[in-house]
């Protein structure tokens, strides 16, 4: 039984998360927030069990819901993402990266305010003090109360019951066929908890797209740093998985976040993706997905993909990385769909080449294996997961380092050749199921736009 209440906010204004910054209207779709409450439970681990606790708390958070506006394009997916509170407010990275695709395919999207810290303020994993909701706009959210993360679990389970449920939302009236979790970064270490130890419980989702993780899993207690959790060692998902779980990594997580002590192969419900070239976050996270409506000018976009030193008040030593992740989580995101829909898995993913903790570099210095894509393979730089400083958040951010006139003569004759060169690097990945076909074209021309050749 779902004891929840459910209540739309509304003020005039947008709703607050740090996600895409326009009309959704634009795209087709409508947006509403809903304040959402109930009686969340803890849970403990018992002789290397995990047990729902006698530990009770009442809560009021809040749910985003964006939905196509015409029902006839629904296309009967809810994804649910566990939005990021890694800066101390609630974010939306794999509604930025992945949006396009969502609203193609005409899928609805919910964003839940699991975690404390998003809702009434405090110290983020980054180091930044935080208001909340709570702080932020007290007039919106001022009746909005968190018991503390160790209830984050039941509350997102709660959440997906009410997406499920669709009564009182936005989502009711839809023929909703599939829920599928997503969540990105942090949202991923407790996504990784989840998946473990609580989805055997609920079992109320239809698959899982596991973006970013380290080699940890969080805590099931309030500790909100997941290096706490599990006494510092790795954590693989569980053998006996439920329902499929896409798990996708950058360099970065590899390395930084600690992802490789915790890989593991591929089984009947387990993928792993690695992508080559590519950072946690990117100029993509930061810039282009702010603004990417599917439907801008080739030019505006290419322009948005072009990677700087500085975004919202943040200094970079080197341009942040400005690979492909973007279009390959799009593919992922179809990739999951489809394996929960027809049990069609996604293609194996090659493995980035790594030793000693390292991963391994080409004579250019981009890496070895992994997801390729024409950004690595057809280089006009070295895109890296790695070598960015001068911000907190900048060993995040990856770096490009633009190769110099003398050694693009050397790669290419002529701009032609590169553009030629890209096209069919392109194709072998679209071919390979690591790209979408709808997004080639847009690759092909912003490389073209964007060529320094």
């Amino acid at each position: 039984m779902v004891d929840k209440v459910l209540v739309q906010l509304t003020d005039g204004n947008r709703p607050f998360v740090a996600a895409t910054m326009f009309d959704l209207s634009s795209v087709g779709y409508s947006e509403a927030e809903y304040s959402f409450s109930g009686v969340a439970r803890a849970y403990f681990r018992a002789k290397g069990e995990v047990r729902t606790s006698a530990e009770e708390a009442p809560f009021r958070t809040r749910l985003l819901v964006y939905r196509p506006a015409d029902d006839a394009v629904f296309n009967g997916t809810v994804w649910v993402e566990w939005l990021n509170v890694s800066g101390g407010l609630d974010a939306a990275p794999d509604w930025v990266c992945a949006h396009t695709e969502l609203v193609r395919s005409g899928a609805a999207w919910v964003g839940v305010s699991a975690q404390q810290i998003g809702v009434v303020g405090g110290a983020s994993l980054l180091g930044m003090e935080s208001a909340g909701l709570v702080g932020m706009d007290p007039a919106r959210y001022g009746g909005l109360s968190h018991p503390g993360d160790r209830f984050s679990y039941d509350i997102y389970e709660k959440a997906t019951q009410a997406v499920r449920a669709a009564k009182g939302t936005i989502l009711d009236g839809l023929s909703i066929e599939r829920v599928l979790g997503i969540g990105e970064s942090q949202s991923a270490f407790r996504l990784t908890t989840y998946i473990n130890d609580i989805d055997p419980l609920s079992q109320i989702h239809d698959g899982f797209v596991v973006h970013a993780r380290g080699g940890k899993s969080a805590p099931l207690n309030d500790e909100s740093d997941p290096s706490e959790a599990n006494d510092d060692q790795p954590v693989p998902f569980r053998t006996d998985l439920r329902v499929p779980v896409l798990c996708v990594q950058s360099e970065t997580d590899l390395i930084s976040l600690g992802y490789v002590t915790a890989r593991q192969d591929d089984s009947d419900l387990f993928v792993l993706w690695e992508m080559a070239g590519t950072s946690h976050a990117d100029v993509y996270t930061f810039a282009a997905g702010m603004i990417d409506t599917g439907r801008l000018p080739i030019e505006e976009l290419a322009v948005a993909w072009r990677p700087g030193k500085e975004v919202f008040g943040m200094k970079f030593d080197k341009p942040m990385n400005a690979g492909s992740q973007h279009y390959i989580v799009c593919a992922a995101v179809r990739a999951l769909e489809q394996w929960v829909t027809d049990g069609t898995r996604p293609p194996p993913s090659p493995r980035l080449a790594i030793h000693d903790g390292t991963i391994l570099t080409d004579d250019k210095g981009i890496a070895v294996g992994g997801i390729r894509t024409a950004s690595v393979d057809v280089p006009v730089s070295v895109l890296s997961g790695f070598g960015n400083s001068g911000n907190p958040v900048a060993y995040l951010a990856g770096s490009t380092s633009p190769f110099s006139s003398s050694v693009l003569r050397d790669l290419y004759s002529s701009k032609a050749e590169y553009l030629e060169r890209v096209a069919s690097s392109t194709q072998m990945a679209r071919e390979s199921g690591f790209l979408l076909p709808e997004d080639v074209a847009e690759m092909n021309a912003i490389a073209a736009y964007n060529s320094p050749l």
